[in-house]
């Protein structure tokens, strides 16, 4: 669903509640880019495989699709008190939660939609409901304002006409809008900045390439992709500015978890001397997490390093493949961590608990 109150860039809207038909409307970014279909999901088991699927990706979007679909599953439950509905929600949120186990904001949106829940108790189920719908909505709204706080903040770090790096999809399609990593782009690009953007292409599923790439033309913006390996020759010659990624998890420590290949790109970086900033929404910092060592890594199917993007399998049958889905950036490799309520900077120990108390 297109937004054009940016001016003259157009947004994509990938999380939509359709509450009169009692559906949660989602982009499907496996298709992307050669098909832009929504899907429309009204039982739990498909807003599940959405997630695990990456029909719905970016830490923002998963969780407000996840808030939506266990609002979704209150909704449809037949309770006529509010245990019984508790007892309904509880079972949908624990469902959901196994869909990813990585990104945070999965699990922070569904906890927070528990509060909220509890705090309703003794109230009638349709009163519940609503309140259910009230905190979804409000997840949906507060991201749509944390990006944008995020992309002005990342833009005072920026200059006109600067070469900027990315790494996977951190845009307005794996967020509610503007996205994170991508917010000063969008926010850019309608001030006249002219920014060059060089996307990774993010193996082995191709956010870059398929989604960075092809929102940021939709957008008008100067995009190229180059592959993964030759993020180092683009450095080296002069052309990358600036490093933007978003992340899925941080530690307390400032190590971040974010698509595979990240932490590559930050190694890079410090070696040419390039600035490697990370957007991150308070919601994806894990102050119960200490370092990254704490960070559950997800791996994913083999079939998606083989066969999955190609019309012939691209490695002999049975190859033995690993194929995790995130690695995590030591601390030392980030120059800044963009947050909505203002910029840390090391030690992270000490400045990123400081964000919490402003």
């Amino acid at each position: 669903m297109n937004d054009n109150d940016i001016r003259g860039v157009t947004v994509i809207r990938s999380v939509v509640l359709d509450d009169e038909n009692d559906a949660l409307v989602l982009l499907d970014q496996t298709l992307l880019p050669g098909e832009k279909k929504f899907l429309h999901l009204k039982e739990q088991k498909d807003i599940w495989e959405a997630i695990y699927e990456l029909k719905v990706r970016g830490a923002p979007a998963i969780g407000i699709a996840a808030a939506y679909g266990v609002y979704l599953a209150a909704k449809a439950s037949q309770a006529e008190t509010y245990d019984g509905l508790l007892e309904d929600f509880l079972k949908a949120k624990a469902y959901l939660a196994s869909s990813r186990p990585t990104a945070v904001n999965l699990f922070w949106a569904l906890d927070r939609m528990e509060r909220r829940i509890r705090q309703e108790a003794g109230r009638t189920p349709a009163e519940v409901k609503a309140a259910l719908k009230e905190e979804a909505d409000r997840i949906r709204d507060e991201d749509e304002e944390v990006c944008r706080s995020i992309g002005e903040h990342a833009l005072t770090l920026l200059k006109p006409g600067m070469g900027l790096l990315t790494h996977c999809n951190a845009g307005t399609i794996a967020t509610a809008k503007y996205g994170t990593a991508l917010a000063p782009i969008y926010l850019g690009q309608e001030r006249g900045y002219g920014f060059k953007v060089y996307a990774d292409e993010t193996r082995p599923l191709l956010q870059g390439a398929r989604l960075t790439v092809w929102e940021l033309m939709e957008a008008g913006v100067d995009v190229t992709l180059i592959c993964d390996n030759m993020a180092s020759i683009v450095m080296k010659e002069g052309k990358i500015d600036a490093v933007l990624v978003g992340c899925d998890r941080v530690a307390r420590n400032g190590d971040t978890a974010n698509k595979i290949g990240t932490s590559g790109v930050a190694i890079l970086a410090k070696h040419y001397g390039i600035p490697f900033y990370v957007h991150a929404p308070l919601s994806t910092i894990d102050l119960n997490c200490r370092t990254g060592d704490d960070i559950h890594i997800e791996l994913r199917p083999a079939e998606e390093v083989t066969s999955k993007w190609y019309a012939k399998p691209m490695a002999p049958e049975g190859a033995k493949v690993y194929n995790p889905a995130f690695d995590v950036t030591d601390h030392e490799l980030i120059t800044a961590i963009i947050t909505e309520k203002g910029i840390a900077y090391p030690p992270y120990e000490e400045s990123i608990p400081r964000l919490f108390n402003g």
